[in-house]
């Protein structure tokens, strides 16, 4: 396998298929895996673990904060870099449980002089393209991509005699 077709199956920036494995710990706690070998906890929010809307909340902020990242940082390398995600979770009869009111606000400081003043400067752009264009994230919620459901129950296996 070429390192084009790993980096298009494992993740990367480029285009190519992405999955990711979740497994059951216990009631309400999960691990996900990536092709890559990392992983994370998340939970029901029963404890300090990540709930899956507030995994959302950090893919929107993350996806949008590499972009932004590489675009500012080579003007000049910011002394200050912070992004928050938030928005509300709701529930109507039409539409069950979603969430409105997604905001995504950054908040950079950059040095003082020239490459500074060019990181500045950018930033509105940077924030723009993240949004219309680059953050594949934010774009799939903004798209409002269908997503389908499958159940497949695994198989009992043979009882062996012990």
């Amino acid at each position: 396998m070429s390192q084009q077709d790993d980096a298009e199956t494992t993740g990367g920036t480029g285009p190519g298929h992405r999955e990711v494995s979740l497994s059951r710990t216990g009631l309400g706690r999960y691990e996900a895996r990536n092709a890559r070998g990392g992983s994370i906890v998340l939970g029901s929010g029963e404890d300090d673990d990540f709930t899956p809307v507030e995994l959302l909340l950090a893919a929107i902020a993350g996806c949008s904060a590499v972009d932004v990242d590489h675009i500012t940082s080579r003007r000049a390398e910011p002394e200050h870099f912070e992004v928050v995600a938030s928005g509300t979770k709701t529930s109507t009869p039409q539409d069950g449980n979603h969430m409105v009111d997604l905001d995504v606000t950054f908040t950079l400081r950059f040095p003082a002089g020239e490459d500074g003043d060019r990181a500045r400067e950018m930033l509105p752009r940077a924030v723009a393209q993240s949004r219309d264009r680059l953050c594949t994230v934010s774009r799939t919620v903004q798209r409002g991509t269908p997503i389908r459901m499958q159940e497949q129950e695994q198989e009992q296996e043979p009882e062996t005699d012990g």
